[in-house]
């Protein structure tokens, strides 16, 4: 990756052009993109079908990456694209997309601020210009391929903790921690009463345990084979800093605001040394939403599929405004809105 390619320029490129329509002189808008978890059989297809712009990146990538991902993406079963190393590529692609369909309706429309969970930050890279799409591409491969290979040498879990205040969850996880001399920890910060914890399997299942008996609500078992953003995943965010050392990282042409720093992150190199350890680090979700609504953040455009973004959002911030850009119905309110029609 030691030259730097535009393909995502060949697409619609990023620029500072002003937002437009009502948006711009109340709202400070900005746009997110889920992580791992959110992806489903069939996303994107819509997008695909209708915008020239989301077809070129589907295209794109294929050309890439040299597997289909129209056929990844639309036509894989539920267990094909939930593996890391299907859903993370997959879900980057479709991301991208759908930001790519949105900018090829409204040129004009620039966010004050973009964001992703987790993998979600890789087409919020490439989407405010630190990397091309195609780098993107290449770097969340990376990523994958390092996550699957420790989850599969060091295995371990994750489970969320419904309905018990963040200081709770992590008084329970360093006791637990403490007592067996194995790593849990809250990992996700997703919403208030919702807290995603990794570690070893028996750490987790302890911790469960206790946090169920403190009064949690409800402990869901994640479907995943590893620890993933806990300490345990520090070999593979060696791996991926190490591999960082050769990529192109450009100054953001949107903020970019990190969910790893709760911040915005404007300096290349900083946004290198984030990234790398990235999966070795907490998602702070919750604190993030609520830092950029503090910054005037009222409106926010969930890219990709789904809806978990929007729901998370709105616990966190019930006032806040959540469109959305996973199909045509959801393009055409956005448009809408970021038009001042709505």
């Amino acid at each position: 990756m030691g030259t730097r390619t535009h393909w995502h320029s060949q697409i619609l490129p990023a620029s500072a052009a002003p937002c437009l329509g009502i948006l711009s002189r109340v709202m400070a808008v900005a746009v997110v993109f889920p992580g791992q978890g959110a992806q489903r059989p069939g996303m994107g297809r819509e997008l695909y079908e209708r915008s020239a712009a989301a077809r070129q990146v589907f295209d794109l990538a294929s050309e890439f990456s040299g597997r289909s991902f129209a056929a990844l993406c639309f036509e894989s079963d539920e267990e094909t694209l939930k593996r890391t190393e299907n859903a993370q590529p997959a879900l980057l692609v479709t991301c991208y997309a759908a930001w790519q369909a949105l900018r090829e309706a409204v040129p004009e429309f620039a966010p004050d601020f973009v964001a992703g969970h987790s993998v979600g930050e890789y087409p919020a890279l490439a989407a405010s210009g630190v990397w091309t799409f195609e780098e993107s591409l290449h770097w969340v491969e990376q990523r994958a391929k390092a996550m699957h290979k420790l989850a599969y040498q060091v295995p371990g879990t994750m489970a969320a903790v419904l309905g018990l205040p963040a200081e709770q969850v992590e008084a329970v996880c360093a006791q637990v921690q403490q007592e067996l001399g194995e790593v849990v920890t809250p990992t996700n910060y997703n919403a208030p009463g919702q807290i995603v914890i990794s570690g070893t399997i028996r750490a987790v299942e302890v911790a469960s345990e206790r946090l169920k008996a403190a009064g949690a609500k409800r402990i869901v078992p994640l479907a995943v084979a590893g620890a993933f953003h806990s300490p345990i995943m520090q070999p593979a965010a060696d791996l991926m800093t190490e591999a960082y050392r050769e990529a192109n990282f450009q100054k953001p042409i949107y903020p970019f605001f990190s969910t790893i720093e709760v911040r915005v992150l404007d300096d290349p190199e900083e946004i290198r040394r984030v990234m790398g350890q990235q999966i070795a680090r907490p998602v702070r979700w919750h604190q993030s939403v609520e830092a950029m609504h503090a910054l005037g953040v009222d409106t926010f455009i969930e890219c990709g599929v789904g809806d978990v973004l929007s729901g998370l959002i709105k616990r966190i911030v019930p006032t806040a405004r959540t469109l959305r850009v996973v199909d045509s119905k959801t393009l055409d309110e956005t448009v809408t809105a970021l038009r001042g029609e709505a």
